[in-house]
């Protein structure tokens, strides 16, 4: 039978026993704990040879369906990629974005018709982005070096990379050629992406949102920040688009979600794939053989396989860096436009939260999956960043109604292999009453003194309240357990969802 051992009030354990090879650490209180389903992964996650130390399980754990790692999880290996780790969505992340705008600025109607502006230049579906098309060389460049290219593009400032992380590029200082990119990536992709800078998407969860600062919980830190009570700030969450999810489908076992997807993967496949390359040959039979496994897809990293994957994961990701650069962009000639202020937007910093990355934890150099988990790195690894005096930002967001947080990470973190939950998380059981309709939702919301905007996916019912797990439990643990320290406190105003 398994036994989960409590450590402290915000932190459980499970030991390996059977077939695990590694614990599994939950760094919630009881009350947060996870379904069966979502340990019962942990756990199978826990028993692959590759896993490194241990799992560990952030304040969001939660399973979701598709996936064969809950969302809220970090996993190390050693030597080897595990693709089927992390959700098919490389660099879907956040923003925070500073305004000048206090609480006193702002009228309603200032506010709706900003926000019935934002509708249209932050649309949710659409085949074409706000700012699209790119031209094929700026969509090649973005997959080489990330938000720089396409700030070059615009013939905007590019001093913003600074506050993005690894400076807005996953390849940070390494070089990467245009032979490089097309010995990993079809080119078709590259065709797509010249189209898909610009959208916020349809997945449910993603949304930009006014939010106000309601409490200075760290005032030192928020000095930092140039953050004050009662300030406009916009909260941004979505990802690398088709791009990124058409170089993950690339290279791993999960089953392509649509007909167009599936079609599209399959012509790519025809005229990239090559028979008399080695791992050309390893990458068509192999994964097949995987679609309905129970065992994870492994690719060795120093096999010419995992330095292609390694390099199309990262190009992949970079376009998640330039699109929310692309919609900040937007939201800032909105401003223009309906408040007539220019320059009114300040990025504070932008973060991934899906994405695997080399690094050294323990003494060892290994590879960090971080699925729905950003990395919260302290003062001490974020030297010669703008961040050396803060720790690395971090968000922690929630429901549409509910507040989210921000702070910073901390030095004495290496048991998250320095990460911190990405949001409080669904919660297992519901927490308020559930709405049965978008009209109730709209009512709720209502109550809340929050508006809604746009909401046309039929997911965004799921992103109510009732489906969050409580934000003062989950930040007091992320607190207690030195995951991040809490700087300010943001509840939402205005929220545009898909």
């Amino acid at each position: 039978m398994l036994k989960i051992d409590k450590i402290s009030q915000y932190q459980q354990c499970i030991r390996p026993h059977g077939s695990q090879k590694v614990p599994v650490r939950l760094y919630v209180s009881e009350d947060l704990m996870p379904n069966n389903e979502t340990i019962s992964q942990l756990v199978e996650v826990a028993s692959n040879k590759h896993v490194f130390h241990h799992v560990a399980a952030l304040t969001d754990i939660h399973q979701k369906p598709g996936r064969k790692n809950p969302s809220g999880s970090v996993v190390a290996t050693k030597g080897y990629f595990l693709p089927q780790l992390i959700d098919t969505a490389p660099n879907c992340g956040m923003r925070l974005i500073s305004t000048p705008f206090g609480e006193g600025d702002l009228s309603e109607k200032q506010i709706d018709d900003l926000f019935n502006e934002l509708v249209e230049v932050i649309p949710t579906k659409t085949y074409v982005g706000r700012g699209s098309p790119v031209s094929y060389k700026t969509a090649v460049e973005i997959s080489r070096r990330g938000s720089v290219a396409l700030l070059e593009s615009l013939k905007e400032d590019t001093e913003e990379i600074q506050n993005i992380m690894m400076n807005g590029s996953m390849f940070e200082d390494e070089k990467i050629s245009k032979k490089d990119l097309y010995g990993a990536i079809p080119r078709m992709f590259f065709l797509i992406a010249q189209f898909r800078l610009g959208i916020l998407g349809m997945a449910g969860n993603h949304f930009l949102d006014l939010m106000k600062i309601t409490d200075i919980i760290d005032s030192s830190l928020a000095s930092e920040f140039n953050l004050k009570k009662n300030q406009y700030v916009f909260m941004m969450h979505t990802g690398s688009g088709l791009f990124g999810q058409y170089a993950s489908y690339f290279y791993t076992p999960k089953q392509k979600e649509h007909l167009s997807q599936k079609a599209i993967m399959e012509i790519s496949r025809f005229f990239f794939l090559n028979n008399e390359i080695g791992w050309h040959r390893t990458l068509e039979t192999e994964i097949p053989k995987y679609k309905n496994k129970k065992e994870f897809f492994a690719i060795d990293s120093q096999s010419e396989l995992g330095k292609n994957y390694f390099i199309a994961h990262r190009a992949a990701a970079n376009h998640g860096f330039a699109n929310r650069t692309m919609l900040q962009y937007n939201v800032k000639k909105a401003i223009k436009k309906i408040l007539k202020k220019d320059n009114a937007t300040r990025l504070i910093y932008d973060m991934s939260h899906i994405l695997a990355t080399k690094e050294r934890h323990f003494g060892e150099d290994i590879i960090v999956h971080r699925n729905n988990a950003t990395r919260a790195f302290g003062s001490e690894r974020m030297k010669g960043t703008p961040f050396e005096k803060t720790g690395e930002p971090v968000f922690m967001p929630s429901s549409m109604s509910t507040e989210a947080y921000f702070g910073v990470g901390t030095d004495e973190n290496e048991s998250t292999f320095f990460s911190a939950a990405h949001g409080t998380g669904k919660s297992k059981t519901k927490t308020s009453e559930v709405p049965q309709d978008k009209k109730e939702l709209l009512e709720k919301m209502k109550q809340k003194q929050v508006r809604l905007y746009n909401a046309q996916s039929k997911e965004v019912i799921n992103q109510d309240a009732s489906s969050y797990k409580d934000p003062s439990i989950a930040i007091e643990g992320m607190r207690t357990n030195k995951v991040m320290k809490p700087v300010a406190k943001m509840m939402p105003v205005a929220v545009l969802m898909a």
